[in-house]
């Protein structure tokens, strides 16, 4: 019983993230899942992150369909062409060492905490469509930032954001929008390349997903209200990732 609470209010804990800041959350699934919830294999631990995360992503992702937010065309060509990157990425972390992977992973969090410290310009145009030479800068894109997710088995919306709007052009709004179709895929990818090799732990999954939908609908209501803060919200969560990261990797040393 005690595990199982634990397991939701983490769930509920990075759900609630995604909805007040709007991404970042699932950057602390792995962690949350390896030193809170207590799975000891990396590979597991990431494994189940891709595979929660993928989840309320694409369940979010039906939220901003609706609003309009989405643009259809650019977004199936990015995540078609980081599907594949997914796949080869998860492929290539499912041989590294685990505790190598973790510092790995402390890395990439690292990454994402000083990317989000980054003011990102809301320019763009709302009414892109879709060309030759748009499509294939997506692909590219694309692959790249895939290989990133299935690799370190996070959804990479802090590479997808702004890899959409290099791409294409889009203003941020859209860019979140249609980030959320690509985060799902590349989750779905990476949790099956895993599942394969039997290194998802389902109950874990099921219960982190449950605490993440309810930490959801909370995170976005927390959001309405406090909509003036949530740069600053940002940020603050920016400093944690990267001292987590740092916790990471003083304890990954350690072991060596």
């Amino acid at each position: 019983m005690t595990h199982s609470l634990i397991t939701l209010i983490c769930g509920s804990l990075v759900g609630c993230t995604l909805g007040v800041i709007g991404g970042g959350g699932s950057i602390l699934a792995v962690p949350l899942l390896f030193y809170v919830v207590g799975i000891r294999d990396p590979h597991v631990a990431i494994g189940t992150s891709a595979l929660a995360v993928g989840t309320n992503a694409a369940l979010n992702a039906v939220g901003h369909w609706r609003l309009g937010n989405v643009k259809p065309p650019c977004a199936f060509t990015f995540a078609t062409a980081g599907i594949v990157g997914a796949l080869i990425g998860s492929t290539l972390a499912k041989a590294v060492d685990g505790q190598k992977l973790l510092l790995l992973f402390a890395v990439a969090m690292l990454a994402v905490g000083v990317a989000m410290l980054r003011r990102h310009e809301e320019s763009g145009d709302p009414g892109v469509h879709i060309s030759l030479r748009i499509a294939l800068r997506l692909i590219g894109v694309g692959l790249l930032t895939g290989l990133l997710s299935g690799f370190f088995g996070i959804g990479g919306g802090f590479l997808i954001v702004p890899g959409l709007m290099l791409g294409s052009g889009m203003p941020m709004l859209n860019a979140v929008g249609s980030s959320l179709l690509s985060v799902a895929a590349f989750g779905f990818t990476t949790a099956a390349n895993y599942a394969w090799s039997g290194l998802i732990d389902w109950p874990v999954a099921l219960m982190f997903m449950a605490g993440g939908a309810a930490g959801g609908l909370l995170g976005i209501r927390l959001a309405i209200r406090i909509s003036g803060q949530r740069g600053l919200l940002a940020r603050v969560f920016a400093a944690l990732v990267i001292l987590v990261a740092a916790y990471m990797a003083a304890r990954t040393l350690a072991h060596w």
